[in-house]
């Protein structure tokens, strides 16, 4: 039997994938939240572990390196992530080395950031847990209800959010820039703030379809699932911590 109706869409994308799995089977073992709760918080350590790499070698000059541990980190991640999105059944198998790579990218951009910035990236960190951690506790309180409403809202601003992002992309190759995008002028402190907000609206959708996936029975493994796109959603909200934050900076 499906999951519920109200479970089947999320703003994150990789959560897409609880609307085409079905109830686990009669003597197989059902994802927990709990679960899904500590296969994250793994994920997160092997990141930060891998991120002290690209890290540690930029501190030291040997930027050449580091390059080559992002690109293989960008690019190896995009792979595995579409891979994991579109066959849930690899997530045990595929989220902690896509946390590994994850890692290299995160580790190398914070590098560059901290940098220019001293102090920006755990400021950054220490800022993305924090919402974290409120949203966490406003969802749990029930203060923020994930309803159909909430739902389509979030999840249009963020694929309105994707759309811009990948518009100022191409028009990069042109020479043509979208200024408030990284500018640090009042409108593009507002709109990085806005991103972030959009991004905390999406851990909401996270925390409740982790939670609905559950109440529905989902496969075991869908809890590497689920603290797989969970952590989409946190790497998202960190670097566009670290884009406020330099903004802030600036000026």
């Amino acid at each position: 039997m499906p999951l519920p109706t109200q479970s089947r869409r999320s703003g994150n994308p990789a959560f897409n994938a609880f609307s085409r799995v079905s109830r686990a089977g009669f003597g197989d073992e059902p994802m927990t939240v709990q679960g899904a709760v500590n296969k994250s918080f793994l994920l997160l350590v092997v990141l930060m572990t891998c991120a002290l790499l690209p890290w540690s070698q930029a501190t030291s000059g040997n930027l050449q390196a580091v390059g080559g541990e992002m690109m293989l980190g960008l690019i190896g991640g995009l792979v595995l992530a579409l891979i994991v999105s579109f066959k849930p059944t690899t997530a045990p198998y595929l989220s902690v080395p896509y946390a590994a790579l994850e890692g290299l990218v995160l580790g190398g951009i914070s590098a560059q950031f901290n940098a220019s910035y001293p102090g920006i990236a755990i400021e950054a960190v220490g800022a993305t847990f924090a919402v974290t951690m409120v949203m966490l506790v406003l969802y749990r309180a029930r203060v923020i209800r994930v309803t159909d409403r909430f739902r389509a809202m979030v999840i249009g601003a963020t694929g309105g959010i994707f759309l811009l992002y990948l518009a100022s992309w191409i028009l990069g190759f042109f020479h043509v820039v979208v200024p408030f995008i990284n500018s640090a002028s009042p409108l593009g402190i507002g709109f990085s703030v806005l991103v972030v907000l959009i991004a905390a609206f999406n851990l909401a959708l996270d925390f409740d379809m982790i939670e609905r996936g559950a109440a529905g029975g989902a496969p075991k493994y869908m809890e590497w699932y689920g603290a797989f796109a969970l952590m989409v959603t946190l790497v998202w909200m960190y670097l566009e911590m670290l884009r406020l934050l330099s903004k802030l900076q600036r000026r």
